[in-house]
This record gives C-alpha cells, sequence and structure tokens, in this order.
C-alpha cells in the first residue's frame, strides 16, 4: 500500500537523494553508540560508585519518600517512576538494576531493602509486580544532602525534570559494593571491601597525601565478599590495587566432620556469586567423568536458620583432604575474580588503584561538604539577618504598628519601614508577615537566644571553610560515623598460601587412601584411636593423661579389625573409620567414641578388639567360667558373627591373643584366682560352645579374663555396699603374678585377696605388664605399689576406679 505524501510536499522533495561515505556514517554512529553505553549505561562514576541507572533509582526512591521508617511498595511502581521521569530506556534493565542493589550475596552493603523474591545464585527474582522495596539505610545515606545545593543538578531525558549528575556519598561505595559492566571495547569488574576497612583507609589517605599503596594495604588488606570464603593468594591484590588489574582466587570454606563411622566435607561458605546448584551440577558432572574420587553423595541441607551447608560424604578408604583437593580444582568451590578497576573520572573512563579510588572519592566528599558548608552558612546568615531586623522593630513596636496603621499600601509601608528603621527589603517584608502574637517581651527573649545561636553557628561554620584542616577532620570524623553505623566484621579470610595446582600431570592428587601398617588401640573408658606406622608406640617420657589401653592391634589402613561385644558378636570395621593421630596426640579425648562406631544392645557392651585376620588362637572367656581359643581368621567375612555359642544368661569377659606358651587367668567375684597355660584349650570353630575354665561358688562371676606372659601384675579392686553407693573409697591390692601358683583348668583357683568385714568381693581385677587405673571420666588413679603378698588386703585409695588397663607403649 503506498503511503500519501504530504500536501506540502513536492515531487522533486520526493525524489531527492543524499550521498554520503557508508565509512564515515558508521564511524559516527558507532562513536556515538559507544560513547552512549560508557557515559550512561555501563560503567560506575568514581566518585559515587554508581551507574546512571542506579543512581537514578536511588534518588526517585529518596524523592518518593521510601525511607527505612515507612512501608514498602511495589517495585513495578518505583521501576515507572524512574523510567517515566528520568531513564529512558527498558523497565527490564530498570528492574535489574533495582533487584542487585537489593541483593546481600552481591553486594556487601545492599542499597534497597527488599520484601519478596529478589532472586538467589541459581534463580532469579520474581516479577516486579510481586515484589516491594523500599531503601536500605545504607542507601539513604548516600542521597543525604541533597537538598542542600551539595552536587550539581543536570535536566532529564525530555528537560521536564532535573536530576543530580552524582550523589552526595557518605562512604566510598565504589569500593563497598564493587561494580560489573561491558562497554563498548572496555570493561568493568571490581571486588566488594569491607566497609570499615576502607573508611580507615580514606582516612588515612585525608591525613597523609603521599600514602603509598602498602600504606593503604595495611588498613584494606584484600576483598571481603558477602559470602565469606577464603582468598588464595595475595599477589594478584598487590597489582590490582597499585595499577587497577590483577586477578586472585576464592575458595569455600570447608571443614571436615566424622560422624561416627562416616567422614563428611562440610562446605558452609561459597566464592563470590558462585551457586550451592551450580556446584552440585558440577560435582555430579565430575563423578561420571570420573574426575572426582572418593565422594558418596552430595546433600544440600541449607536453611534459613544455620545458613549455607553443602555436605559431601566421602567414602571409605579415601583421603578426605585428598578428596576436598579435588573439588577445589574441578568444581566451582575455588573459582577465580578478576579486578578490572575501570570507572568514569569527570566523564573519561580511568583504570584506577586503590589509591587513586580513594583520592577521587575524597576530592569529591570533600568538596560535597565544603558545598553544604557553605550553603548552610548562607541560610543561617539569611536567617540572622531577619531576626536582627526583627528585634529592631520590636524596640519600638508601638511605632511600627502606627506607621503600617497610617501607611495607604503594603507598598508604603515596606518603604516607610526601609526608612525610618534602617531596614533591608527582606527585613520589612518580614515584619509586615509577622503575627501579632510574636510581638510579646517572651518572643523578645526567644530573638535574642535564637539570634546568639546563630551567631556561634555561623562562626562555627565560617572556621570550617576557613581552614581545609578543619574541613578535612569534619570528613574523617562523617566517616567515622558511617563506619560505626553501617560496619561488620571481616567475613572473608586471606592467606598467602597459593591456589590449588592446575589440571595436568604434575598436579596429580591421590585421593585413595595407601595401604600402610596402622595400628588401632582401644582404650579402657571406650575410645578407638589409630596410629600409624610401623614403629612401637613409645612410652610417655613425663605424666600424661592419656587414657588406660585395654587392646591394641597392629593392622594395616585398607585391613579390617573387629570389636567384640559383651554377646560375642564380632562387629568388623575398617581403620579407615577412625582418624590418625601422632602418639604424643592420644589423649583423653582422642579418636572416637564406641558409641559412633557400633550399634549395641541394651546391656551390651564392647569387651576388646580382635584382628579378624589372625591365624593365631585368641581366647574368649564369659562370666560363668567358660574359655575357648579361636582363630579369627575362621570367622566369615560377614557382620555380625559370633566367636562363642553362649549359654543362657552368660555373657563375654575377657578376648586376648592366646599363644600355646603364654598363661590364661581368671580373676572371679568372690577373689579366686586361676592360671593356667593356654595350650590346655584346644582350638575350636567360631560355632563351638568352648569349654570349662574355672570352678565357681555360689554364684561367683568372672571379673577378668585375659593372657599374660611370665612378667605380669596382678590388679584387684574390692567393694562394699557403701561402695556401690558412692560413699566409700575402694581397697587395691597390687601383686606379682609368681605370687599365684598354677593349678589346673576347671579348678576352683586360689585365694587372691583377702576380704574385709563389710567387703562383698571384687568389683574390678586385671592382669598384665604396667597396670594403669583411671576414673570413668579417664582420668589416672595412682595404683599403690607392687608386691603384695596375694592374700593380702590392700590399701585404700583416694577417687573411684572405672577400668584399669595397660600404659600406652607397654
Amino acid at each position: 500500500m503506498n503511503a500519501t505524501p504530504p500536501i506540502d510536499s513536492t515531487a522533486e522533495d520526493l525524489e531527492r537523494i543524499d550521498d554520503i561515505d557508508l565509512a564515515s556514517e558508521m564511524q559516527d554512529s558507532f562513536l556515538e553508540y559507544a560513547y552512549s553505553v560508557i557515559y550512561a549505561r555501563a560503567l560506575p562514576d568514581a566518585r559515587d560508585g554508581l551507574k546512571p541507572v542506579q543512581r537514578r533509582i536511588l534518588f526517585q526512591m529518596a524523592e518518593m519518600g521510601l525511607r527505612p521508617d515507612r512501608g514498602h511498595v511495589k517495585c513495578a511502581r518505583v521501576v515507572g517512576e524512574v523510567m517515566g521521569k528520568l531513564h529512558p530506556h527498558g523497565d527490564s534493565a530498570i528492574y535489574e538494576a533495582l533487584v542487585r542493589l537489593a541483593q546481600d550475596f552481591t553486594l556487601r552493603l545492599p542499597l534497597v531493602d527488599g520484601h519478596g523474591n529478589f532472586g538467589s545464585l541459581d534463580d532469579g527474582p520474581a516479577a516486579p509486580r510481586y515484589t516491594e522495596a523500599r531503601l536500605a539505610a545504607a542507601g539513604l545515606s548516600l542521597t543525604e544532602g541533597l537538598d542542600e545545593d551539595v552536587v550539581d543538578f543536570v535536566p532529564n531525558y525530555d528537560n521536564q525534570f532535573q536530576q543530580p549528575d552524582v550523589l552526595p556519598a557518605s562512604y566510598p561505595s565504589l569500593l563497598v559494593n564493587g561494580a560489573a559492566g561491558i562497554a563498548v571495547g572496555m570493561a568493568t569488574n571490581m571486588a566488594p571491601h569491607n566497609l570499615v576497612e576502607v573508611v580507615q583507609a580514606a582516612k588515612h589517605l585525608l591525613a597523609h597525601p603521599q600514602a603509598t599503596t602498602a600504606d593503604l594495604m595495611r588498613h584494606v588488606p584484600g576483598p571481603d565478599l558477602p559470602g565469606g570464603g577464603i582468598i588464595a593468594g595475595l599477589d594478584g591484590i598487590r597489582d590490582a590495587y597499585e595499577t587497577g588489574r590483577g586477578s586472585f582466587r576464592t575458595r569455600a570454606r570447608a571443614s571436615i566432620e566424622r560422624q561416627g563411622r562416616k567422614t563428611q566435607i562440610v562446605i558452609t561458605e561459597l566464592p563470590y556469586l558462585v551457586g550451592p546448584e551450580r556446584v552440585i551440577e558440577k560435582i555430579k558432572d565430575g563423578v561420571q567423568a570420573k574426575k572426582l574420587q572418593g565422594i558418596a553423595d552430595v546433600q544440600d541441607l541449607t536453611d534459613r536458620k544455620h545458613g549455607l551447608r553443602l555436605v559431601i560424604p566421602v567414602k571409605t578408604g579415601f583421603d578426605p583432604e585428598a578428596v576436598l583437593q579435588l573439588l577445589y580444582r574441578y568444581t566451582p568451590l575455588e573459582d577465580g575474580f578478576s579486578i578490572n578497576a575501570v570507572a568514569l573520572v569527570k566523564g573519561v573512563p580511568e583504570t584506577l588503584g586503590l589509591k587513586d579510588l580513594l583520592r577521587v572519592y575524597l576530592d569529591h566528599r570533600v568538596g560535597v561538604v565544603r558545598r553544604r558548608t557553605a550553603f548552610r552558612l548562607a541560610r543561617k546568615q539569611e536567617r540572622l539577618h531577619l531576626v536582627e531586623g526583627l528585634l529592631i522593630a520590636i524596640l519600638d513596636i508601638d511605632e511600627v504598628i502606627q506607621l503600617i496603621r497610617s501607611s495607604d499600601d503594603a507598598e508604603q509601608a515596606r518603604t516607610r519601614l526601609r526608612d525610618v528603621f534602617d531596614l533591608s527589603e527582606p527585613q520589612a517584608e518580614y515584619i509586615l508577615e509577622l503575627r501579632l502574637r510574636r510581638l510579646t517581651k517572651f518572643s523578645r527573649v526567644e530573638l535574642e537566644a535564637e539570634a546568639d545561636e546563630l551567631r556561634a553557628e555561623i562562626a562555627e561554620l565560617e572556621r570550617i571553610l576557613g581552614s581545609e584542616q578543619v574541613l578535612h577532620d569534619l570528613v574523617a570524623h562523617e566517616l567515622d560515623e558511617v563506619a560505626e553505623r553501617f560496619g561488620t566484621p571481616r567475613r572473608t579470610a586471606l592467606t598467602e598460601g597459593g591456589a590449588t595446582p592446575t589440571r595436568g600431570k604434575a598436579a596429580a592428587v591421590q585421593a585413595e587412601v595407601a595401604d600402610a601398617p596402622t595400628t588401632v588401640i582401644l582404650s579402657a573408658t571406650g575410645r578407638l584411636v589409630r596410629v600409624d606406622g610401623e614403629e612401637p608406640i613409645p612410652v610417655p617420657t613425663r605424666r600424661s593423661r592419656h587414657d588406660a589401653i585395654r587392646g591394641a592391634i597392629r593392622t594395616t589402613t585398607r585391613g579390617a579389625y573387629g570389636l567384640v561385644s559383651s554377646s560375642g558378636v564380632v562387629h568388623r570395621l575398617t581403620p579407615l573409620d577412625l582418624p590418625s593421630v601422632p602418639p604424643a596426640s592420644i589423649g583423653l579425648t582422642a579418636g572416637l567414641k564406641l558409641k559412633d562406631l557400633v550399634q549395641l544392645g541394651r546391656g551390651e557392651e564392647v569387651v576388646g578388639i580382635v584382628d579378624v585376620a589372625d591365624e593365631s588362637p585368641w581366647l574368649v572367656a564369659t562370666a560363668q567360667g567358660v574359655v575357648k581359643r579361636v582363630k579369627p581368621a575362621e570367622l566369615r567375612d560377614r557382620e555380625g558373627e559370633s566367636l562363642i555359642a553362649l549359654k543362657a544368661g552368660d555373657r563375654v569377659v575377657g578376648l586376648a591373643p592366646a599363644p600355646d606358651d603364654d598363661w590364661i587367668v581368671l580373676i572371679t567375684s568372690d577373689a579366686q584366682l586361676l592360671r593356667f597355660q593356654a595350650s590346655a584349650v584346644n582350638p575350636q570353630g567360631p560355632g563351638a560352645g568352648g569349654m570349662k575354665g574355672i570352678g565357681l561358688k555360689g554364684g561367683a562371676a568372672v571379673r577378668f579374663a585375659g593372657v599374660v606372659g611370665e612378667e605380669a601384675e596382678v590388679v584387684t579392686v574390692t567393694e562394699t555396699a557403701e561402695t556401690l553407693a558412692g560413699l566409700d573409697e575402694p581397697r587395691v591390692k597390687v601383686s606379682a603374678l609368681e605370687e599365684f601358683p598354677a593349678k589346673g583348668r576347671g579348678t576352683g583357683g586360689v585365694a587372691a585377696h583377702r576380704l574385709l568385714k563389710g567387703e562383698v568381693g571384687i568389683a574390678l581385677a586385671w592382669a598384665g605388664a604396667a597396670p594403669l587405673a583411671v576414673g570413668a571420666d579417664g582420668s589416672q588413679r595412682q595404683l599403690p605399689p607392687g608386691g603384695a603378698p596375694r592374700t593380702g588386703s590392700g590399701v585404700a585409695i583416694d577417687g573411684a576406679i572405672g577400668a584399669i588397663g595397660s600404659r600406652l607403649g607397654s
């Protein structure tokens, strides 16, 4: 369809064609476009740290009265106001900028207080019709003073409204919150920093203009990211602060936790702008590609109460530290950040170092405070001028009233007031507009007080404007106030260590734990610990608070061992479930508690530790005096197998390696001891019920069963009714094993302790080398000297004894 030409157009006009040079037109158009993007859209101003759209949002919200102490309004309304009055671009761009200003994971100090779904690191925000916003206190602080002529105002896009060319900015927002933007031929990317640190650096530069970057870095050691994390390596940060360009690596904050037999890596902080869903996706991809080893699962347990928490269980047989290094290498748990500090300085893009950024801000802030002071001085002087005129009028108020009443009109009255009382035009006008109720004696007193106060304030403002040092001190004081109001502790840790090596054979990480010799130790108070290495565990050279040893086996890290319960069941475990500690670190809290490793029934307890691969016979003894020798290696590799078939009501009380030449020792509750050669008990299969070891009388039970050599000591601890009630201390005796003659298996034994009146029997007994008694909490108890006769009654000691075992290294 042909368009109808305008009435005043001619055919000649419609047929005119202007020839232009395409290259020149493209160049001019591209330069105009590039300038528009650089100056009006993509790059922040170095003074207030804001892009034009961000500045317009904050200004318009302040104009709308959206203060922190008032209610939220729909974001759609804010976007509409900004787009209609100030920002001639699409609503989506305005809303995206508004959302970023409210995200606490993007900005170190959010400028907008958002209500609703403003997105996350893995997901975008809701539509503006569903979200609400108002200025945050930190955002309002950037706009304070706009009504005091502190900055220049410029027309909006259609010359209908005025907008600030820059905000007053009470703190260095560009450094505190960082910036990101892509322009034509250039880009900016700046990391957030800690407000308190930045303020301290700014004050130092204000007081010492010749300060170096190294001096400023004593106050600002590095970025402080909203999500915390760890920055590994500071060389790139030093380069960025010196030249405006540099890079650094950020790491997640991770810890290795043990829950019973399981080991897991827990992530509580992620690198800047890295979301948990992205991390989980990369972990799954790495496991499928076989780049990540030893990872059993990954769980996101993040909630509002505890914050971020990613749990990564580690498979048995893998070193969690090595697995963590693989995660750093192949997932966003370690990420890079490149600093390119490009900002507008007087409308020109410049790459700025730390000192330059602070200098531009300080020059701007000093100018703002100077203009604000001059504005306030002018207002105070104007008010003082009016007050002085009013005081003149009150002194002759009757004459003033008569003069006004006798004048034909207001103009004549104004002229006569100026002439008669020597007043200025503003003073005369102010008197004419004065209300009669001000013409009292009390009003004169008020006016005189106000005049004195105004003169003092004017003198102070003139003092500020008359001295650069006083002006700088005021700027520094206001910066301190902002830091105290909005400052928070540092979240990001800084380390000098380098990042994870790059991919390649030279940087290979062995995540799987090598099969190496180790010793698993079971303490008398029920803890398990692993000591790696082939060297024997040394005996402590000084008194230490290590626990007594109930049993220890030598195996390998990828081998297996068994915990035998009082029901005779063997619970198979691997040393990899246990933390490895050096011998010097074996203390009362070393290792893991038994309850964290095995599930036991009511009244069931662990009585010993066994090497399930041992081909040599081990003694198993019960409370009813039954003994058995069995080879643990004959057990099938299946959880829950038993070393002995127990009779009803019986329970296992002793477990130990039993070579033929050693002595089996049984001690009963009625103070009888029987020892006989281990060779007297023929080995049996796991399903057998054993044979009679000692003859028991009158309901007595075996308190101790073990295997010892020739050089051994016997410890017996009595009990009374008072002892059981916690009202009496026990009596303890230590005798040499040679004091007790050997007898045949199945006999009644010999007396091992003379019981005194009131003592009901033997509560604890033990036989072996280097005895050590401990309380229920694992603290040591001093045993009496050895060498007591076997029929002695022992001596009383301080403190109850919870368990007896051998000393570490014995």
